[in-house]
């Protein structure tokens, strides 16, 4: 992230947490805690996620979520959705009131419309500073071969920005979400990582709850999210699964990212391989957020 957006990084954090956290303090499930900690993401320009999203190449905003429940394995996803303004409430619209887990575009549209969410222009979403992102981008591709190939869109130094949240609650279950608006200049109708159970979402129970972030397409290849699940599950510790996720990210395929890892006895892992990844954590004893983990 640019280092003049580093504190609007950790507001944002620590909105989510606390969105969150009240949700849980009050008995509420840990679906109900990763779906408002995401919408307060959603709903803060600093984020790609939500209004503020990164534009694709034709300067419109194209949104990806996923919301995954660890008691039962239910999920609900949306893709490539230009009208919603929350796009994890239609996610879990979708997890709780559908027998399908994934719409997208006008189909997520028109059930999320159907089941009570507003729709709204795309215009709403999209602010000026994405504007100018998306023109010095585009002017810089035309100037440059590594950029017009788009190799640029996935170095560590870009920022992605994608949001995620897993919670564990008092009934003793745990869940994890996902919401992004994917890479600047993308090519329209591109899904990434976040909205896919499994590669930037998952949770299970026996497992773990997974949010990941970063460069979607080799996370996609290694199914990451439930990889590092299943790291969990063959009895390892999460923050040693996160390190090694992210080791195996950039080994396998020169990937990079973030994730954020949870069981169901409240141990966590944040990790990353990018310069900086923005983060917080809340539990009844502990209270933390930043930009940097060692």
């Amino acid at each position: 992230m640019p280092d003049d957006m580093v504190e609007a990084h950790i507001r944002g954090v620590r909105k989510a947490v606390a969105a969150g956290w009240t949700v849980l303090e009050r008995g509420g499930s840990s679906v109900d805690a990763v779906e408002e900690a995401i919408v307060m993401m959603e709903d803060d320009d600093t984020f790609d996620a939500g209004r503020g999203s990164f534009l694709n190449r034709e300067g419109r905003v194209q949104l990806d979520a996923l919301i995954m429940d660890g008691a039962t394995l239910r999920a609900g996803g949306v893709g490539c959705v230009e009208r919603l303004r929350n796009p994890v409430r239609a996610a879990r619209k979708i997890l709780s009131e559908s027998p399908h887990v994934y719409f997208v575009a006008e189909g997520a549209e028109r059930f999320a419309a159907e089941h009570g969410i507003d729709l709204c222009q795309n215009e709403d979403l999209v602010i000026p500073r994405e504007i100018e992102n998306l023109r010095r981008f585009q002017a810089e591709a035309s100037r440059h071969d590594s950029v017009k190939d788009g190799n640029y869109l996935f170095t560590p130094e870009m920022t992605h920005d994608t949001v995620g949240a897993v919670a564990l609650d008092r009934d003793g279950n745990i869940a994890a979400a996902t919401s992004t608006g994917g890479t600047l200049n993308k090519a329209p109708g591109r899904l990434g990582d976040s909205s896919l159970i499994g590669c930037g979402c998952y949770a299970d129970n026996q497992s773990a709850a997974v949010s990941t972030t970063g460069w979607g397409e080799p996370i996609m290849k290694l199914v990451l999210a439930k990889w590092t699940a299943d790291r969990v599950a063959a009895g390892n510790l999460p923050d040693w699964a996160a390190r090694e996720a992210m080791n195996y990210l950039e080994q396998r395929l020169n990937g990079h990212g973030g994730i954020i890892v949870l069981n169901a006895q409240g141990q966590f892992g944040i990790a990353h391989n990018t310069p900086r990844m923005a983060w917080a954590i809340k539990t009844k004893s502990i209270e933390e957020a930043g930009v940097e983990r060692d």
